[in-house]
This record gives C-alpha cells, sequence and structure tokens, in this order.
C-alpha cells in the first residue's frame, strides 16, 4: 500500500510495521488506533479488527492492566510496565507490555516472553537435526551393501535346499531384508532427492489432505477447515508438501485415537495463515506460509517432547518415527521449519515456509 492511499494515522505510525516488536497505538482513553504486522501475527487478527476497540479488552486481566494504563495517562508517566495473559485464538499468551507516553497517544511495546525461548529453541532444533540426517545417512549407507549380500546368500540357499519347511526360513529372511532395505532408503531419500518446484495455491495441498483424512476416519473425527483465502501462490514441491502435511495430519489422528482414555469430541483444525515479517531461522522474511495443524488430543508424551523431530523416535508402540523426522527435512529443504506447541487438549503442529528470499 503506498502512502498516498494510508489514512493520517497510518501514516504518522507506519514505520513501526518494519519491526518485529509488536506495537500498539492508543488514545488516552484507552482506544487503538494503529497496530503493525508483529501485533496482526500475535493476535492473529488483522489490523482493521483492532481498530476502536479498548486495549484492556485485549488482556485477560482488564482491570489491572487498566491501572496501569491510567497511571501513565494521569500521572503522565514516561513509562510503565505490565505483564499478563492476553486472549488469542484458542488460546492463551503471557506477555510483558512496556507503555511509552508520545503527546497525546501511549504506545504500547509487546514483548512475548516465550518469543526468544522458540526462536533458539528453532536454531537449535535445526542443527541437532542436521547432525542427525547425516548420521543416519551414513550409518544407512554403510548398511545397504550386507542386505545386498544377506539377500543375495538367502535366494541361493532357497534354490538348494529341497525341504519346503527349510524354504519357509529363507522367504522370512529375504522378507526381512526388503523391509529394513526400505527403512534404509527413507533414511537416504529425502537428502537425494530434489525439489520439483511448481507455483500452486496451498490450498490445493489442504484440500487434498482432508479429502484422504476424511475419507480414512469419517465418523471417528471430525476436521475443521480455516483457511486464509488470501494467500497466495507459493512456488515449493507439491508432492513433498502433501506428504509432509499427511504425515502430521495422520499422527495427530493417530494420536488422537490411541489416547489411553477415549477423546469425547475428537477434531483436527487444519488451519492456514501468513505471518508478516516473521523471524524464521535467525532470518527475517516479508511472509511466511503457517500451515497448522491443532488436535485435541493428549499431546506429545513429555518424555519425547525435545526429540520429536529426530528419526526413529516415537511414542507409538506400533510407530517407525520416521514420519516426523522425514517432514521436518523435506521442509527444511524448502528453507523452512516445522515446530509445535503442545500441552494435553491442545496441540498444534506448525509448517512454517518462507514465501520469499530472507530480508536480514
Amino acid at each position: 500500500m503506498s502512502s498516498t492511499t494510508l489514512t493520517p494515522v497510518a501514516q504518522q505510525w507506519q514505520t513501526f510495521d518494519l519491526l518485529l516488536t509488536c506495537i500498539i497505538v492508543a488514545n488516552e482513553a484507552g482506544q487503538i488506533e494503529w497496530v503493525n504486522s508483529a501485533t496482526q501475527n500475535l493476535f492473529e487478527r488483522s489490523r482493521r479488527s483492532f481498530i476502536g476497540a479498548t486495549v484492556a479488552s485485549l488482556f485477560e486481566d482488564k482491570e489491572s492492566f487498566q491501572k496501569a494504563f491510567d497511571t501513565i495517562v494521569k500521572r503522565r508517566s514516561v513509562s510503565v510496565a505490565f505483564s499478563g495473559g492476553i486472549a488469542k485464538f484458542e488460546s492463551t499468551e503471557t506477555v510483558n507490555a512496556v507503555m511509552h507516553l508520545s503527546h497525546d497517544n501511549i504506545i504500547l511495546e509487546l514483548h512475548p516472553i516465550e518469543q526468544q525461548a522458540l526462536s533458539e529453541r528453532s536454531i537449535r532444533l535445526a542443527r541437532e537435526l542436521e547432525i542427525y540426517q547425516e548420521t543416519f545417512r551414513n550409518l544407512a549407507h554403510e548398511v545397504k551393501n550386507p542386505l545386498g549380500g544377506i539377500r543375495g546368500a538367502a535366494q541361493l540357499l532357497e534354490l538348494e535346499l529341497e525341504n519346503t519347511d527349510h524354504q519357509e526360513y529363507t522367504k522370512v529372511i529375504i522378507a526381512e531384508v526388503d523391509r529394513l532395505q526400505q527403512l534404509v532408503d527413507r533414511l537416504i531419500k529425502p537428502a537425494q532427492s530434489g525439489l520439483q518446484l511448481s507455483v500452486f495455491n496451498i490450498h490445493e495441498i489442504c484440500e487434498r489432505v482432508f479429502t484422504l483424512l476424511n475419507a480414512e476416519y469419517q465418523g471417528k473425527i471430525t476436521f475443521v477447515r480455516d483457511y486464509d483465502a488470501s494467500i497466495p501462490d507459493i512456488k515449493a514441491d507439491k508432492a513433498k508438501l502433501v506428504q509432509v502435511y499427511l504425515n502430521i495430519c495422520g499422527n495427530a489422528a493417530q494420536a488422537i485415537l490411541g489416547a489411553k482414555e477415549a477423546i469425547e469430541q475428537p477434531k483436527i483444525i487444519l488451519r492456514t495463515r501468513i505471518l508478516h515479517r516473521y523471524l524464521l531461522l535467525d532470518k527475517i522474511y516479508r511472509m511466511v506460509l503457517c500451515l497448522s495443524v491443532i488436535d485435541n488430543g493428549p499431546g506429545v508424551p513429555a518424555n519425547i517432547v525435545d526429540r520429536v523431530f529426530h528419526p526413529l523416535v516415537t511414542g507409538r508402540a506400533n510407530g517407525t518415527g520416521l514420519g516426523l523426522s522425514l517432514a521436518q527435512e523435506l521442509v527444511r529443504q524448502h528453507g523452512g521449519l516445522i515446530e509445535f506447541d503442545t500441552v494435553p487438549g491442545r496441540t498444534e503442529f506448525r509448517v512454517l515456509l518462507p514465501m520469499e528470499d530472507s530480508h536480514e
């Protein structure tokens, strides 16, 4: 939007749009006059929905916040700090709010307490995955040749055996070798295969995955589509992103249905959003696509929360531990990352994909 089409208020504060810090501009009556892009991302709301609302309405403890706000207005203090929870869509988050007096306006800076920790965790996770993936690829290459030798020997032995009962043993050996070979191939494949890029709308993937899931779990789980239809087309590998989204959704479905205590109303939400000026893997992007899978299952087991993306780590007795690891690898090939938050009753996995080159 050019400066000639902006309102006078927006023109005055538009430089704040370049900041990653959440900025809210309010008048002395406490009514919101403007918010920047980072604030829209934090609250998952459009700028228009803020205008005219009271700042206090954003906080869970409205009375305590109002007292802090009144302090800066009545005493003309330079700045006042407040910590409390903000109400987001289906969730809450604790922030530190610093209010500054600027002529006839109050400027608020919101700093999510977990934001820095999440950024550091994402960078650490990416580095860990690089080490694990390289280790497993090297191991897989070392295992492939012996497996081929074992299979060949078993086939030759099968031809020499006259007793059909003994041939059953060689068939078991061959079958198990083939199973291990497939596992090895899955460990190696993401690194060997390049991206087949094309331009498409991300909701083509969402709808395809929704159709598959709805057919498989019809009547057992309710799937809710929450799409932002304004998201522009993305340039990516469509087949790989289908696999990523399907793996994450499949994990969510299996977690719900495999819960020790039955979930009363099993539900999975497929959500798409755009994050503006978002910090992803230590780089700032003007737009980042966020594909979310939100379920009301029991949550990721506490003993694997820090290792959930590591190869061969699983919380299910019959799981391979490769689904999320491979999904993370495929997303990283696109320059993105998968992150998650989990508590009993609400787990959200987010696929974050840059829509363009980074700016910093």
